[in-house]
């Protein structure tokens, strides 16, 4: 395994309940485009990474999922639009780290199984 350098993210898997109401979640809230479905499971494209939601038979993997970060260019508009669709904002659009040519912001929300997610958005600064 030395030198295996991993790099590439071909799938992330989200567990949820049930997979008609986070298909249509992810489909028609988020606006993620739905690739298609296969059982229990149903599958989005994110930019060439795939989002695959599952819902978990083996016990070991039902728990929430780990953080995934969106990118936005305006993250008030979008967590606005957000809200705007009853997604539950769990963490307001808030300044997390000044970097040298922009600043990095973040917001987070629920999915409908308490999944939660972020925005972030990289503000480019002022000169």
């Amino acid at each position: 395994m030395a030198g295996l350098g991993l790099s590439t993210i071909g799938q992330i898997a989200v567990p949820v309940r049930d997979i008609e109401r986070a298909t249509a979640f992810y489909r028609d809230v988020l606006g993620m485009k739905y690739l298609f479905s296969a059982g229990n499971l149903a599958f989005f494209n994110c930019d060439g990474v795939r989002l695959m939601l599952d819902i978990v038979e083996d016990k070991r993997f039902d728990h929430p999922a780990s953080v995934i970060y969106y990118k936005v260019t305006d993250i008030q508009a979008a967590t606005a639009a957000l809200r705007e669709k009853d997604v539950v904002v769990v963490g307001e659009p808030h300044l997390i780290a000044p970097m040298p040519d922009h600043d990095l912001w973040m917001a987070f929300f629920e999915d409908p199984d308490a999944n939660v997610f972020s925005l972030m958005s990289e503000v480019p600064r002022k000169t």
